[in-house]
């Protein structure tokens, strides 16, 4: 069965890195970029199932991302990622359908779990992932 490609958009590289080499080791086809104009411009040539998506980033922040995404990519499942507790920000972007969020620092199995779900929408086949 096809991996499910995973977007990883955080301005923190070394979070971003950790993250696509977990996943990898899971069974995931995980990519990263480290601003949301990366992350807008990796959509436009390369289709992804799930985003995960850090809410606070310099420049174009996540809940504008993810207004455009939306809009771009409404089947795309975004998964906010937020270190700053921020529960209004939070709220706004499940408001703008983001199919759930996280706490960072992030716990692999959380986060396992929840790209599983994500992925596993009804019309799309669930994916595999190893080491589970």
């Amino acid at each position: 069965m096809e991996a499910l490609r995973v977007l990883i958009v955080d301005d923190e590289d070394e979070l971003v890195s950790a993250l696509k080499e977990r996943l990898a080791l899971r069974g995931f086809e995980a990519d990263g970029v480290t601003t949301g104009e990366e992350a807008l411009e990796f959509l436009r040539s390369r289709p992804c199932d799930v985003m995960l998506l850090d809410v606070k980033m310099p420049g174009l922040g996540g809940l504008e991302v993810i207004r455009r995404v939306k809009g771009d990519h409404p089947d795309l499942e975004v998964i906010l990622l937020t270190g700053h507790g921020s529960v209004k920000s939070v709220e706004e972007g499940m408001a703008l359908g983001a199919f759930d969020y996280l706490m960072k620092p992030v716990k692999i199995d959380n986060l396992v779990r929840i790209l599983m779900a994500a992925g596993s929408k009804p019309g799309r086949k669930a994916p595999e992932a190893e080491g589970i």
